[in-house]
C-alpha cells in the first residue's frame, strides 16, 4: 500500500534532513545516499489521520521526519489498544514482510520519507551500512519494547507519567531547552485521554497524577499542551528507574 489521502511534502534533501543522523540512513555513504534518494518521496499526514492499516499489503518503507505516530492493535471484540509510538527516526514498514502488522496513526501532524518497498530490499542486500544500521534499529526496539513491559506491569501511575515524559525528552528532536541550561520544553503530543490508553490507567488517573507531578513542581504547564521541565535529574528520579543498573553503594 502507498500512503493514501495525504499530502505530497516538499523533497528534502539527505544533507539538510532533521533525522539524517539517527534514521535508516545514518550509516550510509554519500553514493548510497544518492541512491536511497532515488527511492523517496516525501507525505504528510494531519493529526488523527490513518497511515497504515493492520492487514494492508505494504507497498513503502520508511522513517518519520517530523511528529509522532500511534501503533495500535484491534482485539476480536473491537477493543483497541495502543502498543507503541513512533518518533522521529523510526522506521516505518518492515522489509520482507507483505503487510502491515498494526494500525498506525499519526497523533500530530507527520511527515514520512518513505522508500518505495521492492527497491528498498534489493537495496538492503547489497548495502551493509544499511543492513547493520537496521538491525541496530531493530534491537532498539526491541529493548524499548521490554522497557515497555516493565513500565505496564510494575511501575505506579506517577512513575509511569514520569516515564512516558522522558520517554519523549529522550527521543523526539523537538525538545528545546527553556530558560536554565538544564530545563527542557515541549509539546505534549498525547492527549490525556491517549495517554491513559497508552498507559493502561484511567482518564482520572492520569490528570490527577499530572495535577501532582505539578504541584510538586517536577513539570511546569503553559497551555494546554505546553509542558516545561525545569529539572531533567528531577524527572529521571520520578520514573523509578534504577540508574546503577541495581549495583550495591
Amino acid at each position: 500500500m502507498i500512503p493514501h489521502h495525504d499530502a505530497s511534502a516538499p523533497h528534502v534533501q539527505c544533507d539538510a534532513c532533521p533525522i539524517r543522523h539517527r534514521a535508516v540512513c545514518a550509516r550510509c555513504n554519500a553514493h548510497e545516499l544518492r541512491e536511497l534518494d532515488a527511492l523517496k518521496y516525501y507525505r504528510s499526514f494531519p493529526a488523527g489521520q490513518g497511515i497504515v492499516w493492520a492487514g494492508d499489503e505494504m507497498e513503502f518503507v520508511g522513517s518519520v521526519v517530523s511528529g509522532i505516530a500511534s501503533l495500535s492493535q484491534t482485539m476480536e471484540d473491537g477493543r483497541t489498544q495502543m502498543v507503541g509510538l513512533l518518533l522521529p527516526s523510526d522506521f516505518v514498514g518492515r522489509p520482507g514482510r507483505a503487510r502491515a502488522a498494526f494500525d498506525v496513526t499519526a497523533t500530530t501532524d507527520v511527515t514520512l520519507c518513505c522508500f518505495r518497498k521492492k527497491p528498498f530490499e534489493e537495496m538492503l542486500v547489497r548495502t551493509p551500512n544499511l543492513a547493520q544500521r537496521l538491525l541496530e534499529m531493530t534491537l532498539d526496539e526491541l529493548d524499548a519494547a521490554r522497557e515497555w513491559m516493565l513500565l505496564l506491569g510494575r511501575k505506579t501511575a506517577r512513575e509511569k507519567i514520569a516515564s512516558l515524559l522522558a520517554i519523549i525528552i529522550r527521543r523526539d528532536a523537538s525538545v528545546t531547552q527553556s530558560g536554565r541550561a538544564e530545563a527542557m520544553e515541549f509539546d505534549l503530543p498525547l492527549t490525556r485521554e491517549a495517554m491513559a490508553d497508552y498507559l493502561g490507567l484511567t482518564l482520572e488517573t492520569v490528570s490527577r497524577q499530572v495535577s501532582a507531578l505539578k504541584r510538586d513542581g517536577v513539570i511546569v504547564l503553559s497551555g494546554k499542551r505546553r509542558i516545561i521541565i525545569p529539572d531533567l535529574d528531577r524527572l529521571m528520579e520520578e520514573t523509578g528507574d534504577d540508574s546503577d543498573g541495581g549495583l550495591p553503594d
